[in-house]
């Protein structure tokens, strides 16, 4: 029988990826809301696939941290990515993550479970169009450096991006001040910008172009400082 781990802090994502699930005959399905409880759970019960969304607890990238401990943990589990994120970059971070497979939430059913069977017998799966995106981005340089960040620092961007401040990004990622302040400062230093406003507005430049929302019209840096 096969055991699957569901990370997803959607109870409707949950609940549907159950049901399509159950109807194909897989019934021993675990489910996690966070991180947290997802690694524990991973840890505690050895599922056979697990699958994970990336933008856990308003945390937009918090699923590569988690695909890469479980990855780091175990280098064959299969692991497929679950997002809403399009984007050829986060796919790209995705499968460097250690992510098996990537499927958007958008797919149907059908391509659900060829996603789910294909990363359940050892296959990697991108379904065509993303897989076509991925080449293309692969083909051009990298762009600011953004491709060396480890899936910790892009959180950190991503959450600058938001005009959260340092003390902020520490609570949500369960981290120290101090912890972030020295991520920011690996970030200031991979990215070759001088000071936290420039920081940030590379944040937002990234965060506007992996989505199809505008930045916000205002960054508050609160008592993130200017180092």
């Amino acid at each position: 029988m096969t055991r699957v781990l569901i990370v997803d802090d959607h109870p409707m994502v949950l609940q549907g990826c159950r049901r399509v699930l159950q109807d194909a005959g897989v019934c021993d399905v675990l489910e996690a809301s966070n991180a947290t409880s997802g690694y524990r759970l991973f840890r505690r019960n050895r599922p056979d696939i697990v699958i994970v969304d990336l933008a856990l607890k308003g945390n937009r990238l918090g699923g590569l941290d988690l695909v890469a401990r479980m990855r780091l943990h175990d280098s064959r589990l299969p692991i497929l990515v679950l997002s809403m994120h399009s984007d050829a970059f986060i796919v790209s971070r995705a499968l460097q993550a250690g992510a098996t497979g990537y499927v958007l939430k958008d797919a149907g059913p059908g391509d659900f479970l060829d996603a789910f069977e294909s990363v359940r017998n050892g296959k990697p799966y991108l379904n065509h169009d993303t897989a076509v995106q991925v080449a293309l981005h692969g083909a051009r340089p990298a762009i600011g450096g953004l491709s060396g960040l480890s899936p910790r620092e892009l959180q950190v961007l991503t959450l600058l991006a938001e005009g959260k401040a340092y003390r902020q990004i520490g609570h949500e990622l369960n981290v120290s001040y101090k912890t972030v302040a020295n991520l920011c400062s690996q970030l200031k230093g991979k990215l070759g910008v001088r000071n936290l406003p420039e920081l940030i507005r590379m944040a937002v430049h990234y965060v506007s172009s992996t989505t199809d929302r505008p930045p916000p019209p205002e960054l508050q840096l609160g008592d993130g400082g200017t180092g």
